[in-house]
């Protein structure tokens, strides 16, 4: 093993993107993707098979794209990192099943890693080490998490979650009722970049009752059909739909209840570093608005940059680099494919 740490190649399927990442200690060396993310664009969301079988085509290619862009051998690495869960079954085994071949081909260690605490270890390529403990807000497609986390390696602590949509699920559905294409995150960031926040769409799970129980969960569902149902009363009466006006003022109801009961969490644990992950963490108002909030608290924001964001390869290896690092067992070769793997469990 190198003196600037180990270099673990990182491999990620849960869901649309084939990641292959290859990290040396905390210096990132290739971050190769190939997403599928065009051949759902119809379906208005993620098909399973499609993605599966995408993967299958994807990885050899990308594997060796990464190699080359590293300027390695895959000889050379020291461990073999791979997203184990949670996320889509069938796109999941073809991300065990390629890193157990290399496992045993090159006869080099296996982590199967949660895909959850990779998008925090991530923020490390980045700035440095992770504060400990630090509050992770992750948000994505499938997870809106609030986690505390004192070592990443070992195991995190679950604050809060969705109880039904997922931010990124509702920035999909929302873009989907504006015309805009899938995936409608990005869409709807640059719609609302030209819009005013003129309607005062409900902050889901923030009224005095709902703070009783559900105090750092989320939920999108009532959000996203308090839009449909704004969208379709403009539609009725013959006025047009202001698009951007709408995107904005979705796009703010999101962010106010992302950062704030990031913040209450924090405050309340006595946390003075947030660190966001996730795809939806790309975002631009979302990183605009938790950063001044926290500053107003004498909390500090970590995010990284929006291609580390999404999901990749070079998260999965920087959380395998750390695991090295810090001589965590290795998994076994029978690791499964866990789409439900839980945020407490980091290495299967």
């Amino acid at each position: 093993m190198s003196s600037e740490g180990p270099l673990v190649l990182g491999i990620e399927t849960s869901c649309d993107e084939t990641g292959v990442g290859l990290v040396r200690g905390t210096t990132l060396l290739a971050d190769a993707v190939a997403s599928s993310v065009d051949e759902h664009a119809r379906f208005g969301g993620v098909v399973p098979e499609v993605a599966s079988r995408a993967h299958l085509e994807a990885m050899v290619p990308t594997l060796e794209r990464a190699a080359e862009t590293a300027g390695v051998r895959l000889h050379d690495v020291d461990a073999i990192a791979v997203t184990s869960g949670p996320g889509l079954a069938g796109a999941l085994l073809v991300g065990v099943a390629a890193a157990k071949a290399l496992a045993i081909g090159l006869g080099k260690p296996l982590y199967g890693v949660n895909h959850l605490a990779a998008h925090v270890a991530v923020d490390q390529l980045e700035h440095g080490p992770l504060p400990e403990p630090c509050l992770a807000l992750l948000v994505s497609g499938g997870h809106s998490s609030l986690l505390e986390v004192h070592d990443v390696t070992v195991g995190v602590e679950p604050m809060g979650a969705t109880i039904d949509d997922a931010a990124g699920e509702a920035f999909d559905k929302v873009a989907r009722l504006l015309g805009l294409p899938f995936p409608g995150g990005p869409h709807i960031d640059r719609a609302a970049r030209e819009g005013q926040v003129t309607i005062d769409f409900p902050r889901g799970l923030t009224s005095r009752r709902d703070l009783e129980r559900h105090r750092f969960d989320f939920s999108f569902s009532g959000l996203k059909t308090a839009v449909a149902r704004w969208v379709e009363a403009r539609e009725r009466s013959g006025e047009p739909v202001p698009v951007a006006d709408v995107a904005a003022s979705f796009q703010e109801a999101v962010c106010d209840v992302l950062v704030r009961k990031a913040l209450d969490a924090a405050t309340e644990r006595g946390i003075e570093d947030i660190l966001i992950g996730g795809g939806v963490a790309a975002n631009s108002r979302l990183r605009a608005l938790a950063t001044e909030r926290a500053a107003d608290r004498g909390i500090r924001v970590r995010v990284p940059r929006p291609g580390l964001c999404t999901d990749n390869g070079a998260m999965v290896a920087a959380l395998g680099a750390e695991l090295v690092a810090r001589g965590r067992t290795p998994s076994t070769l029978d690791l499964p494919a866990d789409s439900s793997m839980p945020v407490t469990t980091v290495v299967a």
